[in-house]
Formats: C-alpha cells, structure tokens, sequence
C-alpha cells in the first residue's frame, strides 16, 4: 500500500489568506498546505479520501489521473469543494453516508439530472454507512467520530486509518484503530477547539490507539513552524506535510 498526502492543512490552509505569522510568510516547503487529503494506492486501485477545494491543483502536482474511488468523511466545504474537478477522469465512484451525498445532489444537480449537460462531472453515488464495504476487493471500515456534534466518519484500510476533523471518538472506535501500522489524525492547533482535536488531545488519543506511526493532519497555522512543532513531539509521532509519502 502507498499513501501520499496531498495536503495536511485546515479550511483556511497555509499560508491563510491576509496573515503575516511567521508560518504563513516561511519559505520551508513544509510549511506550505493545501486542505488535507489523502491518496491511497493497493495494487491497480487508487482511493482518494475528500476532495476539498485544491483538488485540481493536488491532482496535477501529484500526477494523478485516474480514481477508483472517493471516500468523503463529511460535507464541509473544505473536503468536498473540488469534486466538480474529477470531471475529466470519466465515471467517479462517491462513498459517503446519506446526509452527505444528499447534500452533494443538492449542490452538484447538473450532474445527476436525466438529461445531463455534456461535460458535467459523471458520479456514481454509494451511499454507506459504519459497517466495512469493499472498493475493487480493497475492505474499508468506516469509523464513526465526532466533530463536535456532527457525526462523521473515518476509514481504516488494513493497517492504516485516516481520521480528520476529529473533536471526539467512542472507545468503540478507539478498539476498531486497534493493531494500527499507520494512524493520521487531526491536530488543529496548541490551544483547544470546539470541534477540533488540539495537540494535547490528539496526542492522548495517538496514545491510546498505539500505532506504530502516528501523522497529524489537518493543522492551521496557530501549529506553527514544522520543524519547530515536530521537534516537540515523540518519536514515533511527527507532523505530515504536503507530498509525504509512505509505503506500507
């Protein structure tokens, strides 16, 4: 299995629009993200994880060019804004829980209407919800957490998961993360957040679910420097960034 990440950043992303903090005006490539995503490669299938709003760009920029699937883990804009730009990639297979791909009928009705408009971005919806499925023979289990009040899902994909947006999760999920090689998890900021895990807090919950390697994702730039955070950190856990690439 490989796994690149195509961007580590939060609904603003880095550098944020209008700011003058060190992080935001660093020249260090790190220090650079696009809204989080993941890709996920297992022999001839590729499963892409949301699709926010740098999509097009993350796309170019990693070569890719073709989907087996998209997994959604929620309907903020910030994970689901660029879908309109698999449109050149042919049929598009969305998995997401039925509020979701409700919300992406309503925002996307071009592409779901008898008649469709030549051009428009071809979706096959899949509508699921915390039991495993199955994406070309590839078992996914979803995993349920909460973002503040909004239930939403992760994935777990044999011994990596990808859990973003993350406020809370049950000890039923934390059981489900169990014999982990690969955990990502949200880590927003230094300082509590209503629907965001904080360093502190994702750190207990990388405690908990004691994977062998634990990336953080979905930072704002209150993270601060790469190099400064990730030297703050255990050695088995690290900050991700746009582009890294693991093998599993």
């Amino acid at each position: 299995m490989n796994i690149i990440f195509l961007g580590t950043g939060t609904s603003t992303g880095i550098p944020q629009i209008g700011c003058k903090c060190d992080t935001c005006l660093s020249v260090d490539k790190k220090d650079k993200r696009l809204r989080a995503s993941v890709m996920i490669t297992e022999g001839e299938s590729q499963i892409l994880i949301d699709c926010g709003p740098d999509l097009r760009q993350q796309l170019l920029l990693n070569n890719i060019s073709k989907l087996s699937a998209v997994l959604l883990t929620h309907e903020h804009y910030d994970h689901i804004g660029g879908l309109d730009d698999v449109r050149p990639l042919g049929n598009t297979q969305l998995y997401g829980e039925k509020r979701v791909l409700d919300i992406i009928r309503r925002n996307m009705p071009y592409s779901f209407s008898e008649n469709k408009y030549p051009g428009v971005p071809l979706i096959d919806l899949h509508e699921i919800e915390e039991e495993e499925f199955y994406v070309n023979n590839i078992k996914i289990q979803p995993i349920r957490v909460m973002h503040a009040n909004l239930p939403i899902l992760g994935y777990r994909i044999g011994k990596f998961a990808y859990l973003t947006d993350v406020k809370t999760l049950s000890d039923k999920s934390i059981d489900q993360l169990q014999g982990l090689d690969v955990l990502v998890l949200t880590a927003l900021r230094y300082q509590k957040h209503i629907s965001h895990l904080s360093l502190d807090e994702a750190l207990d919950i990388a405690t908990k679910v004691n994977a062998r390697k634990t990336y953080f994702t979905h930072m704002s730039h209150d993270m601060g420097l790469h190099e400064v955070a990730n030297k703050l950190l255990p050695i088995n856990i690290e900050l991700a960034s746009d582009g890294l690439k693991l093998n599993l």
